[in-house]
């Protein structure tokens, strides 16, 4: 990587079946960047379903167009039932197990108990993720830094693990830490394990789920690891400078509170970190440099870019509802996940091929009105594009 270059973080958010945006921003990003050149990103921090792509990635760092065209591979013909058992038996049996297990409190299983069975997802990775790839690619030098982040629910920590070339440090702040670990499978499964949806991970002393869970500071990861620039992929739509509050009389359903939480997970603390951060770009911009020098104020200027779904995900999950297996309609049916209100939570569910298509082309589009900007803040503006 040319020495001129800024160093470039990628951070991928979570979001479950949103996930296909990164995909289709990734897919245009691999177009903007000139033939034949590197990896544009020496630091790529994942997180949830974020942080599964962030993996395949770093495995695949000495050919970014290369990594780019495999993820396409395998979200263009996702099936739900790749990433969670959608059969009658595997769907109502592991409901069933846990209602139970809200009921009684665990009394009668010790085993983790969740809402679906996302065995399949482990044999998928399994079979299409080398691990050892990933230190291959920092030894090689295509890569600085991966980071996988997770919740620990004993704790309390957002504990990100990561995994880079000798000299990175831990750290520590509150509620979050940073613990350089070589990245396994069960990194990606805790970090992804949404919560009551999925079951937890178990990582040496703790159990562990989804690491957008209590992440108050989504892109500190990538400032801790190096990172001179953020390029962050959300999966939630932006929403406009001065929104009308809604009026309603309907009581909510169960998935539009599920919905809601899981927006509260996802979606809310990237926003207010990365409103936190233009502040601070702000107020150092009124300190001379030299003051700040002589005081060794800790803090820099970093600029970055977000790129965030144009359209309502929501919108689109309904559109495609119909793909999914009849016995996940059914049970996402009963708790009003396929209504307009409740479509928050089909919109992270829904791994079936023409919702991330949808998903993948909006992404695309949604990079390329932005080529030049892009090319030019990732360190390609004399490139000639």
């Amino acid at each position: 990587m040319p020495s001129t270059r800024p160093k470039v973080a990628l951070i991928l958010t979570g979001g479950g079946a949103r996930a296909a945006y990164q995909v289709g921003v990734l897919r245009g990003l691999a177009e903007i960047i000139p033939d034949g050149a590197s990896n544009p990103f020496a630091i790529i921090c994942g997180t949830s379903a974020g942080a599964i792509n962030a993996a395949a990635l770093a495995a695949d760092a000495a050919d970014f167009r290369r990594a780019v065209r495999r993820l396409m591979v395998v979200w263009k013909h996702f099936q739900v039932r790749q990433v969670y058992r959608a059969d009658p038996w595997g769907a109502f049996y592991n409901s069933a197990r846990w209602i139970l297990g809200v009921a009684t409190g665990g009394a009668f299983s010790r085993r983790p108990v969740s809402l679906l069975d996302n065995s399949p997802l482990v044999e998928l990775l399994r079979r299409y993720l080398d691990f050892s790839a990933i230190e291959r690619s920092i030894d090689a030098g295509h890569l600085a830094a991966l980071s996988v982040t997770c919740s620990g629910y004993s704790s309390g920590q957002s504990v990100t693990f990561f995994q880079g070339k000798p000299g990175l440090q831990s750290w520590q702040r509150a509620r979050r830490i940073g613990v350089p670990m070589t990245i396994t499978l069960e990194h990606l499964l805790a970090s992804s394990a949404l919560p009551f949806i999925f079951p937890p991970v178990h990582i040496h002393r703790e159990y562990f789920g989804d690491g957008s869970m209590r992440q108050i500071a989504p892109v500190s990861p990538a400032l801790h690891l190096g990172a001179d620039r953020l390029l962050v992929i959300g999966t939630g739509r932006e929403p406009p400078p001065s929104q009308e509050r809604v009026k309603s009389e309907t009581f909510p359903s169960l998935a539009q509170i599920a919905g809601h939480a899981l927006n509260s997970i996802f979606l809310d603390s990237l926003e207010v970190d990365l409103e936190r951060m233009q502040r601070i770009n702000r107020t150092i911009a009124l300190v001379p440099p030299e003051v700040l020098e002589k005081n060794r104020y800790p803090l820099h200027h970093v600029d970055f870019r977000m790129l965030a779904p144009s359209e309502e995900l929501e919108r689109i999950a309904l559109a495609n509802a119909h793909e999914l297996p009849r016995t996940i309609r059914i049970l996402l049916q009963s708790v009003g996940a396929v209504r307009r209100s409740g479509a928050n939570l089909l919109s992270y569910l829904l791994f079936e091929k023409s919702y991330c298509r949808a998903l993948i082309r909006l992404g695309y589009e949604d990079t390329m009105r932005r080529e030049e900007d892009l090319a030019a803040f990732l360190g390609w503006q004399d490139s000639g594009l």
